[in-house]
C-alpha cells in the first residue's frame, strides 16, 4: 500500500524521525508477518498466537510506559503502532491494545511495587497474557451497576459473579477484574489462571473478529490473597481511566482499517472497466466516493494527531478522546462500506481485505463504549446536562 495516497495533507511532515522510524517499522511487520497469514486465521476463528513473542520483542506491548523494559514511547507513536496494527486486522490491534492499555496500565498505575515488578516485565515481553474484566452481561454502557462483588475474610477476597466479552480471556495468564467491595465501591484485582473458582470460555461462531479471542469469565467463590487488590484503586473512574487509554489506541487504530480499505478501493476502480471499456474511476460517482473517503480520512488523522499531542502534554480530556473514538470508527466503518461497494460483489471475498475490515468494525464501534454512549459523553460536555438515563 502506498502510503501518500492516504497522506494528503502530508502528516508525514510533521512527525519526527522517530515517529516516522516507529510507524515504518511496524509497518513492515504488519506486511511480512500479518498479511500473509490473517485471512487463513480469520476464516479459522483463530488468533495469531505465533505472533506474540515477536511483538513483545519489538516493544509493542505497553509502547507509552517507561520502565520495566517498556518502549517508553511518546502517544503518537504510540497511535502510529495500532494504526500499522489495525491495517493488518483489529482483533491484532485488540490483542496489543488490551495487553497495554487494559492490563499493564492499570497494574503500572495502581498496582503496588510487588505487583508492577511481578507482572509488567513478563507481560511487556509477552511472556505472560492479561485481560481486562470490566464489562458484564447485564451491564455493558452501565458499568456501575455491575454485580460481581468481593467480599473481604481475613487475608483473602472472595470473588463472585461473572464478566462478558473479554478479550484474551481464555489466553491469560491474570484478569484484572474489577468489582464491587462491602463499601460499594468499585475496585480492581489480579485473578490468576489457576485460581480455584475461576473459570473461562469462549464465544464463538463469530461473524466479527474471528482472528480475536473473546470470551466469558466467572467467579464462583473464588479466593484471591488480599495483597491481588490493585491498592491505588478507589471506584469507578480508575476503570474508566483505563478504558480512556484503550479509546486512545482505537482512534488511531481505525485509521489503518481505513486507509487498507481506500487504497483498495482506489486501487480497484483504476483496473475495473466497465462502459466502453473505462475504468469506473474515471465516472463521476466513483470518484464522489473516494474524494469523500479521503477527506473524512484525513480529518481523522488530523484529530487524533492533535490529541496526541494534548495526551503527551497531559491536557488530553475524557471528551477529546471520546470524540475521536467515536468520530474515527464511524469514519473507518462508512469507508470500509463504501469500499465494499466500489469493489462490488467482489467485495465479498477474502481475496479483499475490505469486507474483513467491515465486520471488524462493526464490533469496534460498538465496544469501548458505544457510538452513541460517546455522543451522550459530548453531549454532556457540550451542555453540562447528562443524558444517559
Amino acid at each position: 500500500m502506498s502510503a501518500s495516497n492516504t497522506d494528503f495533507m502530508k502528516l508525514d511532515e510533521l512527525l519526527t524521525d522517530e515517529e516516522r522510524l516507529v510507524r515504518d517499522s511496524v509497518r513492515e511487520f504488519v506486511d511480512k508477518n500479518v498479511l500473509p497469514i490473517i485471512e487463513e486465521h480469520y476464516q479459522a476463528g483463530q488468533f495469531p498466537m505465533q505472533l506474540v513473542g515477536i511483538m513483545g520483542e519489538l516493544g509493542y506491548f505497553g509502547a507509552n510506559l517507561e520502565g520495566y523494559g517498556c518502549a517508553g514511547l511518546n502517544n503518537i507513536a504510540y497511535g502510529l503502532i495500532m494504526q500499522e496494527l489495525e491495517r493488518g486486522d483489529s482483533g491484532l490491534r485488540s490483542f496489543v491494545s488490551v495487553q497495554g492499555g487494559l492490563v499493564m496500565y492499570p497494574i503500572y498505575s495502581f498496582g503496588s511495587e510487588e505487583q508492577k515488578d511481578q507482572w509488567v516485565p513478563r507481560l511487556q515481553s509477552g511472556k505472560a497474557i492479561g485481560c481486562f474484566g470490566l464489562t458484564e452481561p447485564d451491564f455493558g454502557s452501565n458499568p456501575a451497576g455491575m454485580r460481581t462483588r468481593a467480599r473481604r475474610e481475613g487475608d483473602c477476597y472472595l470473588l463472585n459473579g461473572s464478566k462478558a466479552w473479554i478479550t484474551n480471556g481464555t489466553l491469560a495468564d491474570v484478569a484484572v477484574v474489577w468489582a464491587k467491595c462491602d463499601d460499594e465501591k468499585v475496585r480492581g484485582f489480579l485473578v490468576e489462571k489457576g485460581t480455584p473458582g475461576f473459570g473461562s470460555r469462549d464465544y464463538h461462531n463469530k461473524h466479527s473478529l474471528r482472528a480475536s479471542v473473546t470470551s466469558e469469565l466467572f467467579f464462583d467463590n473464588c479466593r484471591i490473597p488480599a495483597s491481588n487488590l490493585l491498592p491505588k484503586t478507589e471506584g469507578l473512574k480508575n476503570a474508566l481511566m483505563c478504558l480512556n487509554q484503550a479509546r486512545y489506541g482505537i482512534a488511531w487504530g481505525v485509521m489503518g482499517s481505513a486507509m487498507v480499505c481506500f487504497e483498495t478501493a482506489r486501487r480497484w476502480s483504476l483496473e475495473r472497466k466497465q462502459f466502453a471499456d473505462k475504468p469506473i474511476a474515471s465516472h463521476q460517482i466513483v470518484q464522489q466516493k473516494l474524494a469523500h473517503m479521503l477527506t473524512e480520512l484525513t480529518k481523522a488523522q488530523l484529530l487524533s494527531y492533535r490529541l496526541g499531542q494534548l495526551k503527551d502534554a497531559g491536557k488530553a480530556r475524557p471528551e477529546q478522546i471520546s470524540m475521536a473514538k467515536r468520530n474515527n470508527v464511524a469514519m473507518a466503518l462508512e469507508t470500509a462500506r463504501i469500499a465494499r461497494d466500489i469493489l462490488g460483489a467482489n467485495g465479498i471475498l477474502s481475496d479483499y481485505p475490505v469486507f474483513r475490515h467491515m465486520a471488524n468494525l462493526e464490533s469496534v464501534y460498538t465496544y469501548e463504549g458505544t457510538h452513541d454512549m460517546h455522543t451522550l459523553i459530548l453531549g454532556q460536555s457540550i451542555t453540562g446536562i447528562p443524558a444517559f438515563e
